[in-house]
């Protein structure tokens, strides 16, 4: 006898997505340019309606970059940590690190042995989280908050021991804040600036705008903040392009696995939040050495935080971490310039935004959504045609305002390595 063996054709395969569920679709570069050009129309719409030139002025621009870049630093810390498994809520700590040893070292020597010793507490903050979480297991968060908690207590002590006395008494240091140190070089492309300068005074609808925005990228930027541009590029070429981005990346998905073959996850472990240390506190440098030139108690201000709802806003990728920086730095910096006219232009522009969510999510038969969004961009409207400005302590609130409505917005899409935050013991798939 023979038998005839039939073979049934395997299913078709499920399409491929980024690193998420539910069949999305990682964002085409071709995409993302239209975004951005979506967004560009939509601020040249809302600043021609509104008359709030601020909003897309070069100053506006140049003050949020400066406001951007410890926010994206902090975040890229908290992208090198959780992409190995180790939640780092400890970023503020770190920053405030930062800030600290970044001006008592700045102002006695020169500003760049200060950022490399900011750097260096950071790094600190990040081997004790290290130590905490990897080595003895303590939970992420508690490790975390413990190391916030740490760092202001000893910031603290230090400031009233080291800058209440002797030389830095002397030049203006106080228990609060130390002596100036000086500035780190900035850089103008010369000629272009004022090209784009003269175009921008012309207030043409979308030109000015864009020459406006790319004025603001060209002058008087610092050397800090083009070093921090490229470690958000090194940060993608390092753990996307490289077999040692890979591995610790493996660690944050699934250690067991990376064990098996071989990889020593301890060790990438503590090397991923050790960096992550050193990013936020340079991130704290940068704010105590290029944004105000002293140290200041309570200078981060929640950005440790703020660069982790960044993080978790990129997706836990470098692109989308520094476009949640510049969206957060660019509310801080509209709050602090302009105050309430601008901020109250910005209505408008959520008016607007959530009413292309309602009808989006009405597409997509999300009723309950749409109805909930159609109901607020409504009142958002109705705020923006009743008054003519905001109230001082919206103003105030606006960046963290911003960064719940990003969260709460984006929380949808997002997908997060799947060990992150979970205990790993060495030997544990054996």
């Amino acid at each position: 006898m023979s038998a005839t063996a039939t073979s049934t054709p395997p299913p078709p395969a499920a399409p491929k997505v980024a690193g998420g569920k539910g069949g999305r679709t990682r964002l085409s570069f071709p995409v993302i340019l239209l975004i951005i050009a979506g967004a560009l129309l939509a601020l040249s719409a809302v600043r021609a309606i509104t008359g709030a030139e601020d909003l897309t002025g070069a100053g506006q621009i140049s003050a949020s970059l400066s406001l951007a870049v410890p926010i994206g630093l902090a975040g890229l810390g908290g992208l090198w940590a959780e992409r190995a498994g180790v939640v780092n809520i400890g970023l503020e700590g770190m920053m405030i690190l930062g800030t600290f040893f970044g001006a008592w070292a700045g102002w006695q020597t020169n500003p760049w042995i200060g950022v490399l010793a900011g750097v260096l507490g950071g790094m600190f903050g990040g081997l004790l989280h290290a130590v905490a979480t990897v080595t003895f297991g303590v939970d992420h968060i508690i490790s975390g908050i413990a190391i916030n908690i740490l760092a202001v207590g000893v910031t603290t002590y230090f400031a009233k021991l080291w800058f209440n006395t002797g030389e830095a008494a002397e030049k203006g240091g106080s228990p609060k804040q130390s002596p100036p140190a000086e500035d780190i070089t900035s850089v103008t492309v010369p000629g272009l600036s004022d090209w784009l300068a003269d175009i921008e005074k012309h207030h043409w609808f979308f030109v000015s705008d864009l020459a406006g925005i790319l004025g603001g990228l060209v002058t008087n930027v610092s050397l800090l903040t083009i070093i921090a541009a490229l470690l958000i590029i090194g940060t993608y070429f390092v753990l996307w392009k490289t077999a040692f981005g890979l591995r610790l990346r493996s660690c944050g998905e699934n250690p067991i696995a990376s064990e098996s073959l071989g990889v020593n996850v301890y060790t990438y472990k503590y090397i991923a939040v050790i960096v992550s240390g050193g990013m936020a506190g340079l991130g704290g440098a940068f704010l105590s050495l290029v944004t105000s030139h002293i140290y200041n108690e309570g200078q981060t201000g929640g950005r440790g935080y703020i660069g982790l709802a960044a993080m978790i806003f990129g997706n836990w990728r470098p692109g989308g971490l520094a476009m949640g920086a510049g969206l957060f730095g660019f509310a801080d910096a509209l709050q602090l310039r302009a105050g309430g006219q601008s901020v109250h232009a910005l209505l408008l522009l959520l008016a607007v935004l959530l009413l292309g969510l309602a009808l989006w999510k009405l597409y997509r038969k999300s009723y309950l959504t749409a109805a909930i969004s159609g109901v607020i961009a409504a009142a958002v409207l109705v705020w923006f045609l009743s008054t003519d400005t905001v109230p001082t302590e919206f103003v105030t609130a606006t960046p963290y305002v911003v960064t719940l409505l990003v969260l709460s917005l984006s929380a949808q899409r997002l997908r997060m390595p799947k060990a992150d935050g979970m205990r790993y013991r060495k030997g544990q798939g054996k």
